[in-house]
């Protein structure tokens, strides 16, 4: 198991991520593509392609690999999004969107940042969310 892994975090990147956590808030890099619990997006036309940052008050047990960082964020992410991260990892800000790179190159040129929100437990309400998903979700 890896308990350590470290991430360039850019100076543009550095500086957009500022405006975007709040000091003490704990970072996740998650998949985004179905198959993590922070993952509203996804199927099959995505998997390990797409990676979000999540924004939560607390830490997650499950989100316990350390990614040192060069920004002074307290950034973590799951050993299942290991098969898909390499050495050299990286995250740069180009083009209004925040770019995840590695030694083999772009991992996702668009990884959001989002703010935790517990799982809908109304199937109404789940309903209408991915309704309002629509076209993203494959």
């Amino acid at each position: 198991m890896v308990d350590l892994m470290k991430i360039n975090i850019k100076e543009q990147a550095a500086t957009y991520l500022a405006s975007k956590v709040p000091a003490g808030k704990h970072v996740f890099l998650a998949l985004d593509d179905g198959s993590s619990k922070f993952s509203k997006l996804g199927g099959t036309c995505a998997i390990g392609n797409k990676f979000q940052l999540v924004v939560a008050d607390n830490a997650d047990a499950e989100y316990n690999v350390t990614l040192e960082n060069n920004a002074g964020l307290t950034m973590t992410t799951a050993e299942p999004e290991l098969t898909f991260l390499g050495n050299g990892l990286a995250l740069d800000y180009k083009n209004a969107a925040l770019r995840l790179t590695d030694d083999s190159g772009v991992l996702d040129g668009a990884v959001s940042v989002d703010n935790y929100q517990a799982p809908v437990q109304d199937k109404e309400a789940a309903k209408a969310e991915m309704a309002e998903l629509g076209g993203k979700i494959c």
